[in-house]
């Protein structure tokens, strides 16, 4: 159980931040940056449950979606190092991969086919998870650059999961828009 007490601890004033297992990182650090990009993707995500005032479906899988969230963050802040813990690591495991890819099927399952790319927007549901989405396709870099990165590493569960997120991002602003009826479409060269 975690529990705050005092929120300020001044430790990071010197510009690094401590990891779960303890060492500490400088703030600019890649794997830090990983998990704060995870952190800005779940923030984003708050600010689309405002919008689902009338998809309570919806509005279930992202908060078991901001859980996992929180999962992957604590997955990042423990790197593994072969060193033996006094405690089990949190990691995302491919269960949670795979019931995103059930939701996002289920949700797709109520779209007709595209015909073009989808320009972001819509209702302010969808616009809010598109905001999301790139939100998450940049934490996806961080992560990737991180796993790409000497002596760093990143499960492949992990990889999967912030990558189906922002599919499932994508599906679900597409449903929220009357399932696609009322996506705006990109239409190629149009202001030419």
């Amino acid at each position: 159980m975690v529990k705050l007490n005092k929120i300020y601890t001044r430790t990071g004033d010197d510009g690094t931040t401590g990891l779960v297992d303890g060492p500490r990182r400088k703030k600019h650090d890649l794997r830090v940056e990983s998990y704060g990009a995870v952190d800005e993707t779940n923030s984003c995500i708050g600010l689309v449950r405002q919008h689902l005032v009338d998809h309570s479906d919806l509005d279930r899988m992202i908060v078991r979606i901001q859980n996992d969230l929180f999962d992957l963050g604590a997955d990042l802040a423990t790197p593994e190092t072969g060193k033996k813990l006094d405690y089990e690591p949190l990691r995302i495991v491919p269960s949670q991969v795979d019931r995103l890819e059930q939701e996002i099927d289920t949700l797709n399952a109520d779209l007709e086919p595209l015909r073009s790319f989808v320009l972001p927007g819509g209702t302010p549901a969808a616009a809010a998870l598109h905001l999301a989405r790139t939100v998450a396709r940049r934490a996806e870099r961080r992560i990737v650059a991180l796993q790409e990165s000497e002596g760093e590493a990143v499960s492949a569960a992990a990889v999967a999961y912030i990558n189906r997120l922002s599919d499932f991002l994508f599906v679900a602003a597409r449903w929220v828009n009357d399932k696609g009826r009322t996506d705006i479409l990109w239409v190629p060269g149009q202001n030419r």
